[in-house]
């Protein structure tokens, strides 16, 4: 019996300490706080919490791109993203939503998003955190205000399903309809050896990421256009 009860203590516990949160990425633009905002944008959460981000945005095309405190509005090497996920107008169901899971509650995490278009979403203040310190000088208001004084474009570069303190076992989804993504990873992280390339084939992959996130940038524009014009796309 007291066996059966230490351990029925011990599952409270972990189930207390992780705990699931939601985070709305986008809002109609009417909303409070406009279009461009993570609904709540800091958050807490322990080792195997779950983050669930919901894309609700709607008309919106946004990303859940790992950053650091330091360059806020660029994409953290081997981090994680989301890719671009587009709503379009009119969307009020079938929401697509990316799980991240907490694998390091120790430090804190940085996001952003990292579409452009109507102007850079970065820079007008769409970054989130988790766990983020309370006080001192590295605080989710001070990563904030660090991104609306970003300067220059934010980066574009494709990420990973795992990043550094969350993961993801599966892309963002469903994305069914007119609901379209862009970019979105499939791979958990480098691909091995890629460290090894000569400086030729570093700077070819390079030019091809490069021209691979021109590409998908325009796409969204493309889609975003098209649909505040009312044009279905197939």
């Amino acid at each position: 019996m007291r066996l059966l009860a230490a351990a029925s203590a011990l599952a409270l516990a972990v189930t207390a300490s992780a705990q699931n949160t939601t985070i709305q990425v986008g809002a109609a633009a009417t909303a409070q706080g406009g279009a461009f905002v993570f609904n709540p944008s800091s958050v807490t959460a322990k080792n195997g919490s779950v983050i669930t981000f919901q894309f609700t945005g709607s008309p919106g095309n946004h990303s859940v791109t790992q950053s650091s405190f330091s360059d806020p509005c660029d994409p953290l090497a081997d981090g994680f993203d989301s890719g671009w996920v587009f709503i379009p107008p009119n969307t009020s169901s079938d929401f697509p939503s990316w799980n991240l899971t907490i694998t390091d509650d120790s430090k804190p995490i940085w996001f952003y998003c990292k579409a452009l278009i109507p102007s850079p979403h970065c820079k007008v203040g769409m970054v989130g955190a988790i766990n983020a310190p309370s006080s001192g000088s590295n605080t989710f208001s001070a990563f904030q205000k660090a991104a609306e004084s970003f300067s220059g474009t934010p980066g574009q570069g494709q990420g990973f399903l795992v990043g550094s303190g969350a993961s993801a076992s599966a892309a963002v989804g469903p994305l069914s309809g007119s609901i379209q993504g862009f970019g979105i990873p499939t791979a958990t992280g480098p691909v091995s050896g890629a460290a090894s390339s000569t400086s030729s084939s570093s700077g070819s992959a390079a030019t091809n990421s490069a021209s691979s996130a021109s590409t998908i940038a325009a796409n969204s524009m493309v889609v975003l256009v098209a649909a505040m014009l009312g044009i279905t796309l197939a």
